[in-house]
C-alpha cells in the first residue's frame, strides 16, 4: 500500500457500529466523536427493561472513556453530538431491525465475550448475530463498507505464522450452526429423564432436606439448570477441539469471518475483517490506562497477584501477544477509511507477537516485580506474598491440582463429621475457601492453556505497511506500530495500575462476623425471630427430655430410661438428618404417658433452674437490645410451649408447639405439625402481612440449617453457633456470625425484662 493512497478522514461518513457499549465498540465511538467531527454514527443498542436504547446512550456517554471529549468540547456540543450526529437503532444481533440505505460504513465490533459459553450462545450471538446483520444490510439495498472485527487466533490450533488471508479449513459453518443450535433442545430433554432427576433429587434431599420440601426441589432444579449449563460449555468446548480450535468462541469467530465473506464479500460487497490479539489498556488514547471491566489476561494477572496460582502450566518462550486497544481502535478506523476492493476482502492482524515478542518468561517477571512491589492486601494480616513461577509443565502442574483437590476434599470430609464449634466452622471455611481456589486454578488452566503455550506468531505485513501508509505527522495520534510499545514501561507503569486500581477498590471485606455490632435502630415496624435450640439456649430437645426425665424418675428407673433412649439413638438420627419436624414428632413421642401435671411441676422445679443456667447471656442481651429498640421480640420453636415457659419472659411473643392431652395424660403426639423449616418461613410471611411487619428490616437468628428457609427471608439474618451448612451458607452470603456460649446472667423473676 502507497503512503499516498492511505486516508485518515471518515469525512461526513454515516457509520453504522455494532457492539458499542462493549469494551472496543465505546473506543471505536470515542475516537469517532472526538477525530471525526464530519460523521453521523447510528449504533444498534438493545433495550434493558425499561431502559430504552436512547437512555442507554445517554448513560454511555457518561463513561469515563469519554470525559476527556466531553470535556474537551463542552455539554453544549454533546447535547447537539447526542441530537444530530447520534442515532440509536434499537434491537440487537438475535433480530437485527431494518437498516438505513444511506450507511457508508458498517464497523461490527459486537461479539460475545466469553471464552466458554454455552455452544447455542457461543453460536446464536456470534454465528447469528453476523448472519442476522448481513441479511440486513442487503435487505437495506446499500453498498456500505464494512470492517468486521474478529480475533487473531480463529485459525485454531496451529504452529508457525498464521497469515493475513481467508481461513482454509473446509467445515461446513452452516450445518455445524444448526447443529449447536438443537444442542439445547437435545441436553434439555436428556436433563428431563427419570434417571437424571432422580440423581438431582437424591443430591438436593442430601443437601437441603432439613430445609423443607421446596428447597429439596427448588435445588434439584437448579442442579438440573446447572448440569444444562455445564453441558452444554463442555459440548462447545469438545466440539471445538474435534475441529481443530482452541474454544468454542474462536471457532464461532471462524465461523463468523465465513458467513462475512460468503454473504457479503462474495455478494460483490467490500470487505475488511480486522483480527486483534489480546486487547488490553490503552497506551495513550483516550488516556494511559483505560479499561473498561477486566479483559482476557486480567483475570490470571490477578489470581496471581491474590497468591492463587503457585505454578501455571504456560510455556516460557511462547509468546503472549498482548496489544492496547487504542492500537486496535486506530486499525479499525484506518481500515474503514481505506476500504478493500468490491469483492475482494482483506485481512489485518493486530499483533505485536511478529514485531515487539513479549514472551510468557517475560510476561511473568513483569508481573512478579510489580506484585513485590506492590503486594495485595490480605485482610488484617498483611500482604499477600506471591510464589516464584518454575514452568514444570502441564502434567506436573496437573498432577499436583489433583492431589490438592483430593487433599481438601478429604479435609473437609472429615471435618464434616465432628461437632461444629468455632474452631471446626474456621477450618470449613478455609476448605471451602480453597476449593474455590482450586476450581480457579483449574479453570484458569483450561481456559488459558492454549493462550500461554501458543507456538503461533501473527503475520502483521498487510497492517504495518497500512501503519506506513499514514502520513507521518499523524502517526504519533492514530498510528498503531508496535514497536513502540516498551512492554516493561507499558507493563509497569500503565497496565498493571489500571486493572489493580479496579480490584482494590473491591478488596475483601471484612466477613459479617468480623465487621462491628452497629445500634438497632428504633422502629416499630420489625420483629425479631429467635430459634430456641443452639441460639438461645444451649441444649436441644434431648438434653430437655433428660431434664425432665431426671426430675420425675426414680433413681432406680433412671438406668433403663437411658439405656432405651441409646438404643432408639439411631433412629432418632436417622430422623434428624431427614427431616428437622420429623425428629421432633418421632422424638416426642416418649412423652407419651406422662401426666400434664407432673411435666408443669417439673417445669417449674429443677428444669426450670437447669434451663436458666443454658440460657446464653449474649442473647438474652440482644433480645433486649431488640426490646429497648421497639423491636417485637418472637421465640418460635418447634419444641412445646411448657418446656420454654422459663424463659418466656424474655419475649413478647412465644410460638412452639402444644402436646395432644387425653384425659390429663400426654399422647406424645403434637395437636399439630412443629413450626420448623419451610413451615416457619410460611408463618412468618403471614404473621408479616397481618401485622405490618417490614422483613426487609426484621432480624433473625437461627443455629440451623433447617433455619436457612426462613432466615433468608430477613433482611438481617444471623446465624449463630451455626451447624456447618448453615456455617457454609451463611460465609457465602455474609450474614453475620455470632458464637454465643452458656455463662452468668441474672434471670430472677425480678428480672427487669419479666
Amino acid at each position: 500500500m502507497s503512503p499516498r493512497r492511505a486516508a485518515t478522514d471518515l469525512g461526513s461518513a454515516h457509520v453504522f457500529l455494532t457492539g458499542g457499549t462493549g469494551f472496543v465498540g465505546q473506543a471505536i465511538l470515542e475516537r469517532l466523536l472526538s477525530s471525526h467531527p464530519g460523521t453521523t454514527i447510528s449504533l444498534l443498542i438493545r433495550t434493558k427493561g425499561s431502559t430504552s436504547g436512547e437512555d442507554r446512550l445517554r448513560t454511555l456517554l457518561r463513561k469515563p472513556v469519554f470525559t476527556a471529549w466531553r470535556e474537551r468540547v463542552g455539554e453544549e456540543e454533546v447535547e447537539r453530538a447526542v441530537r444530530d450526529r447520534l442515532r440509536v437503532i434499537e434491537g440487537g444481533l438475535s433480530n437485527v431491525p431494518a437498516l438505513p440505505g444511506d450507511l457508508d460504513v458498517v464497523i461490527h465490533s459486537a461479539s460475545t465475550v466469553s471464552f466458554d459459553p454455552p455452544i447455542d450462545q457461543a453460536f446464536d450471538t456470534n454465528v447469528g448475530g453476523a448472519i442476522g446483520l448481513y441479511e440486513a444490510l442487503a435487505a437495506s439495498g446499500g453498498d456500505p463498507r464494512v470492517v468486521h472485527v474478529s480475533t487473531a487466533y480463529v485459525g485454531g490450533i496451529r504452529k508457525g505464522i498464521q497469515p493475513e488471508a481467508s481461513l482454509t479449513h473446509e467445515v461446513d459453518w452452516r450445518a455445524e450452526y444448526e447443529a449447536a443450535k438443537g444442542a439445547r433442545v437435545r441436553v434439555e430433554m436428556a436433563s428431563r429423564e427419570p434417571q437424571t432427576l432422580r440423581k438431582f433429587i437424591g443430591e438436593a434431599k442430601a443437601g437441603h432436606g432439613k430445609e423443607g420440601p421446596q428447597a429439596v426441589a427448588k435445588a434439584a432444579e437448579a442442579a438440573r439448570v446447572a448440569w444444562v449449563q455445564a453441558r452444554l460449555v463442555d459440548y462447545g468446548r469438545m466440539r471445538a477441539e474435534s475441529l481443530g480450535w482452541t474454544d468454542v468462541y474462536t471457532l464461532t469467530k471462524a465461523f463468523a469471518e465465513r458467513a462475512a465473506e460468503t454473504m457479503w464479500a462474495q455478494a460483490g460487497h467490500r470487505l475488511s475483517i480486522v483480527r486483534p490479539a489480546i486487547i488490553e489498556s490503552a497506551l495513550r488514547h483516550p488516556f494511559p490506562g483505560w479499561i473498561d471491566g477486566f479483559k482476557v489476561a486480567d483475570p490470571l494477572i490477578l489470581a496471581y497477584g491474590r497468591g492463587m496460582l503457585p505454578e501455571f502450566p504456560g510455556l516460557p518462550d511462547s509468546v503472549l501477544d498482548l496489544i492496547p486497544v487504542d492500537f486496535v481502535v486506530n486499525v479499525i478506523l484506518a481500515v474503514a477509511a481505506n476500504p478493500a476492493p468490491a469483492g475482494e476482502p482483506e485481512y489485518f492482524h493486530v499483533s505485536s507477537g511478529a514485531g515487539n515478542p513479549l514472551p510468557f518468561h517475560r510476561m511473568f517477571q513483569n508481573v512478579n516485580t510489580f506484585f513485590l512491589a506492590n503486594p495485595m492486601p490480605q485482610g488484617d494480616s498483611g500482604h499477600i506474598a506471591v510464589p516464584m513461577w518454575k514452568f514444570p509443565g502441564g502434567r506436573r502442574v496437573e498432577r499436583s491440582l489433583l492431589a490438592k483437590e483430593r487433599a481438601n476434599e478429604l479435609l473437609g470430609a472429615a471435618l464434616e463429621r465432628l461437632p461444629s464449634s468455632a474452631r471446626t466452622r474456621e477450618r470449613l471455611a478455609k476448605v471451602d475457601s480453597n476449593r474455590r481456589d482450586l476450581e480457579s486454578l483449574r479453570n484458569f488452566t483450561q481456559l488459558y492453556r492454549a493462550y500461554v503455550q501458543t507456538e503461533i506468531i501473527f503475520d502483521d505485513t498487510r497492517t504495518k505497511a497500512l501503519n506506513a501508509a499514514l502520513p507521518a505527522k499523524a502517526r504519533a495520534d492514530i498510528g498503531f506500530d508496535v514497536t513502540e510499545i516498551d512492554w516493561e514501561d507499558y507493563l509497569q507503569r500503565v497496565h498493571f495500575p489500571s486493572i489493580t486500581a479496579m480490584t482494590r477498590a473491591f478488596q475483601k471485606r471484612p466477613a459479617a462476623s468480623e465487621r462491628a455490632e452497629k445500634a438497632l435502630p428504633t422502629r416499630s415496624d420489625v420483629v425479631a425471630i429467635f430459634d430456641l435450640e443452639g441460639t438461645v439456649v444451649d441444649s436441644n430437645i434431648v438434653q430437655q427430655y433428660l431434664w425432665v426425665r431426671s426430675a420425675g424418675l426414680r433413681k432406680a428407673a433412671w438406668p433403663g430410661e437411658v439405656l432405651s433412649l441409646l438404643g432408639s439413638l439411631p433412629r432418632y438420627l436417622r430422623a434428624e438428618r431427614h427431616d428437622r419436624g420429623e425428629f421432633i414428632r418421632v422424638f416426642l413421642r416418649r412423652y407419651a404417658g406422662m401426666p400434664a401435671a407432673r411435666l408443669d411441676r417439673v417445669v417449674r422445679g429443677g428444669y426450670r433452674d437447669t434451663l436458666l443456667r443454658h440460657t446464653m447471656p449474649a442473647a438474652i442481651d440482644r433480645i433486649n437490645e431488640h426490646r429497648a429498640a421497639g423491636h417485637r421480640t418472637i421465640l418460635v420453636t418447634g419444641s412445646i410451649g411448657t418446656l420454654v415457659q422459663p424463659i418466656a419472659h424474655l419475649f413478647d411473643e412465644v410460638v412452639a408447639g402444644t402436646m395432644d392431652v387425653k384425659d390429663g395424660v400426654l399422647t406424645g403426639y403434637l395437636a399439630k405439625p412443629p413450626l420448623v423449616d419451610e413451615a416457619r418461613a410460611a408463618w412468618l410471611r403471614q404473621y408479616a402481612q397481618t401485622h405490618d411487619i417490614t422483613l426487609s428490616q426484621s432480624y433473625g437468628y437461627g443455629d440451623s440449617h433447617a433455619d436457612l428457609v426462613w432466615l433468608e427471608l430477613l433482611g438481617n439474618p444471623n446465624a449463630v453457633n451455626p451447624d456447618t451448612n448453615l456455617s457454609r451458607e451463611a460465609q457465602r452470603r455474609r450474614w453475620r456470625i455470632h458464637n454465643w456460649t452458656r455463662g452468668s446472667h441474672d434471670l430472677t423473676p425480678g428480672d427487669p425484662t419479666d
